[in-house]
């Protein structure tokens, strides 16, 4: 749809043609998959045929499910590109449960034969796991409430309760298909679920492990936040009333190991889908090219006073050290993808990052740190450790996370920290007068650092933080690079 139509919306969003059968239930719908998954899944409807409908799940609130029901489940998707804005109705959505209001009706959707994919976006905290180790967090107050009750809050409990009826009913299982920035996504759900089957009932965990695929993924498009001024700007655009639209940039990849039960799958090669046999390359290749130098400049941007990415690579000074983040410290220490050059990909993301349409706020990829580090940025700093590079970038950034928790920026302003661990971060900060305690205090957090690498990093973090307290990001990587 092109701009020209009328101001003001005419219409709400309704469906015109029945609604594809439900063959896909995805766990968290939240903006990323219905600007990715989903609209690849109704282009390989379109190509190839299929009954792969997508039921949502909301995990925690009714906000999306009261938006899309109203519509058919019918949303925009809004192409920010460098020139220009384009809007589509996507129709893959069929409508949406709310878990917590009928956990029930989730497990009977999941369980029903002409499911064949169950998917999730739930993001990393979503796992209810440690992330330095990658373990299920039997502490987690989520899971030991699933492990006593038939009705689950988690989606490792939905995955797990599912899966058994389906097994007691003599049913196939679905293919668990993460979508979800882990590394080893799909072998780390695997192991999660096993765990907390084996917890339940032993002869489910050796059905799982026998029967179920847990294909790994790697996802990759650019996602900001829904904003009431992209809700008038779709109206504008459109002509339509759509209280769920999304919005993305042109770019897109999704790389999907072809491990599916009993081969049950739309047809996503015809629509440009990567399927392999082993997706590590590519995983590792966008978790710390893509995400890692992401958080970095979130952090550092956000301290310097930067709303969004495009704000923050304007500046000089941070283009300058994401490149150097690349070719210096992220780069060596990635082994490419077949026929992929690694400083090509590198070009292609600053272009991206650029991108004067996408709004991608720095406090929206400052989100869930703790949760993200591990993948992000500090399997790099390991492997560079052992290998005798130097990662003066990737420490800084390290530091930044460490003095945003704190919850103060560099002007004394408040900020809006949200992640699962923040009461304890910030407790950290309130409890420690000299930056050498804080910094250990920090680092101390097990479920983000190993013990190893907080000890070698211990130093230099302490250095780096200092350098931000009196100098400032801006300043502390002007002198870097």
């Amino acid at each position: 749809m092109e701009a020209g139509l009328p101001a003001e919306p005419q219409m709400t969003l309704r469906r015109t043609e029945p609604a594809p059968a439900i063959g896909i239930v995805h766990l968290g719908l939240g903006a990323f998959f219905r600007a990715h998954g989903a609209i690849y899944i109704e282009e390989a409807m379109a190509a190839s045929g299929g009954d792969w409908g997508i039921l949502g799940v909301s995990l925690q609130r009714p906000d999306i499910r009261d938006a899309l029901q109203p519509q058919d489940g019918l949303y925009t998707a809004l192409e920010l590109g460098p020139q220009g804005e384009t809007a589509r109705i996507v129709t893959s959505v069929t409508g949406v449960l709310v878990a917590p209001e009928n956990p029930q009706a989730v497990l009977d959707a999941m369980a029903d034969p002409g499911v064949r994919i169950v998917s999730l976006t739930v993001t990393e905290k979503g796992y209810c796991h440690e992330p330095a180790t990658g373990r299920l967090d039997a502490s987690h107050p989520d899971i030991t409430h699933d492990l006593t009750n038939p009705l689950p809050r988690s989606a490792i409990g939905f995955l797990v309760r599912a899966l058994d009826r389906r097994r007691l009913a003599g049913l196939p299982p679905f293919t668990v298909l993460t979508c979800d920035n882990l590394p080893g996504n799909g072998h780390l759900l695997r192991g999660l679920a096993l765990d907390f089957a084996c917890r339940v009932d032993p002869v489910l965990a050796r059905w799982i492990e026998a029967e179920v695929r847990f294909p790994a993924t790697m996802v990759d498009r650019i996602v900001p936040a829904t904003t009431p001024e992209v809700i008038a700007r779709v109206a504008t655009l459109t002509g339509l009333a759509d209280r769920a639209p999304v919005q993305h940039e042109p770019f897109r990849q999704w790389v999907v190991e072809d491990s599916f039960v009993d081969g049950h799958r739309p047809d996503l090669a015809a629509v440009g889908v990567e399927l392999v046999a082993d997706v590590t390359a590519h995983e590792n290749m966008k978790l710390r090219m893509l995400n890692g130098t992401h958080s970095a400049l979130a952090y550092l941007g956000y301290l310097a006073g930067h709303e969004t990415i495009a704000d923050t690579v304007a500046d000089p000074v941070f283009a300058r050290i994401v490149s150097n983040l690349w070719t210096r410290e992220i780069i060596p220490a990635i082994t490419a993808p077949t026929g992929v050059n690694l400083h090509s990909y590198a070009d292609r993301l600053l272009e991206r990052y650029r991108n004067p349409g996408i709004r991608h706020r720095t406090w929206q990829i400052a989100m869930d740190g703790s949760q993200k580090l591990p993948q992000r940025i500090l399997g790099t700093l390991a492997e560079n450790l052992v290998a005798g590079r130097e990662s003066p970038g990737l420490i800084l950034a390290v530091a930044a996370w460490m003095r945003y928790v704190g919850g103060l920026d560099e002007r004394g302003q408040p900020i809006d920290v949200r992640d699962p661990m923040s009461a304890r971060l910030r407790a950290a900060h309130a409890s420690h007068d000299t930056l050498e305690g804080l910094v250990a205090a920090l680092l101390g957090f097990r479920e983000i650092f190993p013990e190893a690498l907080s000890h070698a990093l211990a130093p230099k973090i302490t250095t780096a933080y200092k350098a931000l307290i009196s100098k400032g990001a801006r300043r502390t990587i002007e002198e870097l690079t």
